[in-house]
């Protein structure tokens, strides 16, 4: 029974009124709470675009000797030697199709080691790719390593099946002779750009969704207030025991 006769007339239990207010009290709280946090998001989202952005189109700075989440996507140059005989390849899906990364150790003037994402081949040239000697010069964006593998998919060293952009694990697989910086550059776009590996394809995309997730948890929480002041206004009359 959600109501009593009460001088010929309904009226709600106490314990009814109580119990739909703290529900929808709740509901009302959370649905708040979480359309705060996505504009919290939004905010943040939107600080991280700009300085990411930032950074691709600042002038390059030498590669440093480590990095961290402050910076990545930042344009970085090193010179030095490539050594190609430690090079592996990574699965990549591209604008170009299905292939590879060229993942190669370059041994820096600075005197460590940077791990180098060249470009991308295509699964059916694999090998056939440009291997320059003697000292070159990089400029590219610094990204953070990719620890374990790919999705659902574990790197495999000892078969030599990559999944993921692993620093450590591949110059421990090639015996890359440390210090190894703990990072790896995406190189910039190559003079002639039918030449592999094909440089310059970083995808550089943020979702930014938070916006609409805002507005959708702030029109559920009018709703549950809407609902609950129709229920409250409502005649017990009108409802069935």
């Amino acid at each position: 029974m959600t109501s009593a006769k009460i001088g010929g007339r309904r009226r709600r239990s106490p314990r009814f009124t109580i119990g739909l207010t703290l529900i929808a009290l709740i509901l009302f709280s959370g649905l708040c709470a979480l359309g705060s946090w996505q504009v919290y998001r939004l905010a943040w989202k939107r600080d991280l675009i700009a300085r990411v952005d930032a950074r691709i189109h600042a002038a390059p700075v030498p590669a440093p000797r480590s990095a961290t989440g402050d910076d990545e996507y930042r344009r970085v140059t090193a010179s030095g030697h490539f050594l190609h005989d430690k090079a592996v390849l990574t699965q990549a899906v591209t604008v170009r199709g299905p292939g590879f990364w060229v993942m190669t150790p370059l041994v820096t003037d600075a005197g460590f080691t940077l791990m180098v994402n060249r470009g991308f081949v295509p699964q059916d040239n694999r090998t056939r790719y440009s291997r320059p000697l003697g000292k070159v010069q990089i400029v590219g964006l610094l990204r953070l390593t990719e620890p374990k593998g790919g999705f659902l998919r574990s790197n495999d060293p000892a078969a030599g099946r990559w999944y993921s952009r692993d620093v450590a694990a591949i110059a421990a697989a090639q015996h890359v002779a440390p210090p190894v910086a703990d990072y790896f550059v995406d190189a910039g776009a190559n003079c002639a750009p039918d030449t592999a590996p094909v440089g310059g394809l970083t995808v550089v995309r943020f979702p930014n969704n938070h916006l609409q997730y805002a507005i959708t948890w702030f029109i559920l929480a009018a709703m549950v207030a809407g609902a609950y002041i129709f229920l409250m206004r409502r005649d017990p009359e009108d409802s069935t025991e």
